[in-house]
């Protein structure tokens, strides 16, 4: 005799809150393509693996920034400024003056802050967010400022009924306040157990980890390249090697459309 099958742990989630950056768009290759197409406007000599570097630095310049200010360490709570403050720290650095050098007119570098706004969504992105339309509610939470996430909503058709971001509260997320304050606006509370009608999505532990906490079911979505600092440990079982259980990750997703599967999407 067979055993039963384990009950869905989303079951009771009326409320879907997606982190943005990796987990609904690829900024990794949108970013590189604007700047390869910049090289060859300007006529650098970089190659395409210098552009993923210079894509890369530029993204970890903002994680490392965005976590000090959770802590709570000084800086901005806008990322338009925080991106363009690590932009001009770039361009003047040893490796990539030869681009600043190039970038002189304000303008330029403006428009290439605003690439940001402009990142492209994952192949399965659009097709699993409206299937999960159809069930929930689906929303960003999200350290981008509501104009990024909306321009990006528009650039790449994010169908979202709500766009949170960390920005409103004053603060980035894993800051608890981010997501206390979105299951908030969603009149989402905890019952007996501590435990909400949301889920939040994301590509990056530290972010479920801390959504966990504030009483969210959490779905762990593989994205790659992301979550670089996970423990060997961790990256084991949530690439489906490893068996057992991850600390703070309730289902593990290669995708948006197996995610909406959970929901009785068959589509």
């Amino acid at each position: 005799m067979s055993a039963p099958p384990s009950p869905n742990p989303l079951h009771r989630v009326e409320v879907l809150l997606f982190d943005v950056f990796g987990t609904v768009v690829d900024w990794r290759s949108s970013v590189t393509k604007e700047l390869e197409n910049l090289g060859k406007r300007y006529s650098l000599n970089d190659s395409p693996q210098d552009w993923l570097a210079f894509a890369n630095e530029w993204r970890k310049g903002y994680m490392e920034n965005t976590r000090r200010i959770a802590e709570g360490g000084e800086g901005t709570n806008d990322v338009d400024v925080m991106h363009r403050e690590i932009l001009d720290s770039m361009l003047s650095s040893p490796r990539w003056s030869h681009i600043g050098e190039a970038l002189t007119e304000e303008k330029a570098r403006v428009e290439l802050n605003l690439v940001w706004h402009r990142l492209d969504a994952w192949p399965d992105t659009l097709p699993g967010l409206h299937a999960l339309k159809k069930h929930l509610i689906i929303a960003t939470l999200s350290n981008g400022n509501v104009r990024l996430l909306v321009d990006m909503a528009k650039h790449a058709g994010l169908p979202w009924d709500a766009v949170f971001s960390s920005a409103l509260w004053g603060v980035y997320k894993p800051n608890p306040l981010a997501y206390a304050s979105a299951l908030h606006h969603l009149s989402i509370v905890p019952n007996k157990e501590g435990t909400t009608k949301a889920a939040m999505v994301a590509a990056h532990l530290f972010d479920l980890r801390a959504a966990k906490k504030a009483g969210m079911r959490t779905v762990y979505v593989r994205r790659p390249g992301e979550d670089a600092g996970l423990s060997d440990e961790d990256r084991k079982r949530l690439s489906g090697l490893g068996g057992g259980d991850v600390d703070g990750v309730d289902v593990v997703v290669s995708d948006f459309m197996e995610l909406a599967r959970l929901f009785g999407d068959s589509e």
